[in-house]
């Protein structure tokens, strides 16, 4: 069997490519070998080296100094010293670059491809340009005034052309291209901001005048599907919202909902295209309820268990939970779990030495040589986000909705100007947002570096944000699948990725694509 070269641009650290490296044909064989993948953030580039790095090993023959490195027992440096043939091909295929740089001209990404392609003409490009200035939460930041001249210029709305200019010059024989779902309401210069990508991607040659001097014409054209259902014909005559995927409808633990593209080069024919198959509901609790329970610290003063446990129990003794200003059901629910917040909780580890499996997709996260859960760490927190999480938590448990800010008592509201302007708006009035048990998550972004806030554990008494692992886990990343760099990167990493999972099924359809080229 034929395994298809893939070209993953903007890999982050390595979700869409994680995914087709993972399908199988018939369950045996890898239909998909990543042979170049482009990130230029060097925590991410750290992390897709050493998945690479793993990856030149059969599955279940990765050496034992692979966990020892994952568990804290040796260095990257000694490990990779250790193995030098992997070390130096996982250096080949994950390239610390950015593209549009003047340190990496063109001539030389091209050289990179096509020495990674060799004399393989059936291929692969994969990936998505960053989404900050398409996302909602970034327009709204940049709104009114000068902001629209500065959201209008900012470098990243151009950022797919150096995806479309490989297209041009390289041809692949289907793309796949990802991005946010506010793209669909983005404009720029009065332009649609879809409609432009997606006549650009039809005819990325002709989008590209300055291609025109130094190659030859082409009449490349791709045809452009969605990935789901829905009245589209052979010829790709879609509406711009037929091409997002809500992914808790695919089995996705997480209301993840983005726009992804598939292009299919004009001159092959593909007459039986697949669409991603709808799977049950998955919900947070079945995805991460069996990692080790962590207590999160406290931030500004002193922490121990003792000191943590008495600071949640304190919320007891708060004027607001005996003046009548809460509903009698809800206060005492609160009485009754505050009682439950123990002091025999860690804040956990980088490695933790205990086993964990979930209830769903225990083949796909469980690795049984890894021995411990990493990247399993909680955060500091201030006392009083302690009280704000805790009350979330409780609240969420007993309506079966996280509170807006004004369900809160108003002395545990935040005293400053943005928590007074969204009890006005109610704009962001969600700040504090539980992720609900029994549901999949809301959406997990890079944001999540920043604050736990609106990523609250269902669980009152662990009174925390999620960690890196939790996070990756509702991004279905494989246990063993480790996060580099300092863990506000780690953060970042996850929440920019694409759910290798749901990469995982499109990669099934592409695959049906390239037998039918053939």
């Amino acid at each position: 069997m034929r395994t298809y070269p893939v070209i993953d641009l903007f890999a982050g650290p390595g979700g869409l490519g994680e995914g087709f490296s993972a399908f199988q044909h018939n369950g045996r064989e890898n239909a998909f070998k990543i042979k170049l993948s482009i990130e230029k953030d060097p925590c991410a580039h750290q992390t897709l080296e050493l998945r690479a790095f793993l990856r030149y090993f059969p599955p279940s023959k990765a050496p034992d100094d692979y966990y020892d490195y994952l568990a804290g027992r040796i260095t990257r440096t000694t490990l990779f010293s250790k193995y030098r043939d992997a070390a130096r091909c996982a250096k080949e295929e994950a390239w610390l670059a950015e593209l549009g740089d003047a340190k990496t001209p063109e001539r030389l990404v091209d050289d990179r491809i096509r020495s990674a392609l060799g004399s393989r003409n059936r291929w692969l490009l994969i990936g998505g340009p960053p989404c900050q200035a398409y996302s909602l939460v970034g327009r709204s930041r940049v709104i009114g005034g000068e902001g629209v001249a500065k959201y209008e210029a900012d470098p990243k709305h151009r950022l797919y052309r150096h995806y479309l200019r490989i297209l041009a010059v390289h041809q692949p024989s289907v793309f796949v291209m990802e991005n946010v779902k506010g793209l669909l309401s983005a404009k720029l210069k009065n332009e649609n901001t879809i409609e432009s990508i997606l006549k650009d991607l039809r005819h990325p040659f002709k989008a590209l005048p300055a291609l025109h001097n130094i190659a030859p014409k082409t009449e490349l054209e791709y045809r452009l599907f969605p990935l789901v259902k829905c009245k589209c014909d052979l010829f790709g005559s879609c509406r711009p919202k037929d091409y997002v995927i809500r992914a808790e409808e695919y089995g996705i633990p997480q209301a993840r909902h983005r726009v992804i593209i598939l292009g299919i080069r004009m001159d092959h024919t593909s007459n039986q295209l697949g669409t991603l198959d709808c799977a049950p509901t998955v919900t947070i609790d079945q995805i991460i309820g069996d990692l080790p329970h962590l207590r999160s610290g406290l931030s500004k003063e002193h922490d121990s268990p003792e000191i943590w446990q008495n600071a949640i129990r304190n919320l007891a003794k708060m004027r607001w939970m005996n003046n009548g200003t809460i509903r009698e059901e809800l206060r005492k629910e609160l009485l009754r779990t505050v009682k439950r917040v123990k002091a025999n909780l860690d804040r956990g580890k980088p490695f933790k030495k205990e086993i964990a499996i979930p209830v769903k997709y225990s083949n796909w996260f469980n690795d049984p040589r890894l021995g411990g859960v990493c990247n399993h760490e909680a955060r500091t927190h201030i006392r009083a986000d302690l009280h704000r999480y805790f009350f979330a938590a409780v609240y969420t448990r007993l309506y079966k909705r996280s509170p807006l800010l004004e369900d809160f008592p108003k002395e545990l509201l935040p005293d400053h100007k943005n928590a007074q302007d969204a009890l006005k708006t109610t704009i962001f009035n969600d700040r504090f947002r539980v992720q609900a048990k029994g549901q999949p998550s809301t959406t997990v972004v890079s944001h999540i570096a920043k604050d736990g806030h609106y990523y609250i554990h269902y669980d009152p008494t662990q009174c925390r944000s999620l960690t890196v692992r939790e996070a990756a886990r509702l991004q279905t990343f494989p246990d063993n699948y480790f996060f580099e760099g300092p863990r506000t990167e780690q953060y970042k990493q996850v929440g920019n990725a694409v759910p290798p999972l749901l990469a995982k099924q499109i990669a099934k359809i592409v695959y049906d694509i390239f037998q039918q080229i053939n």
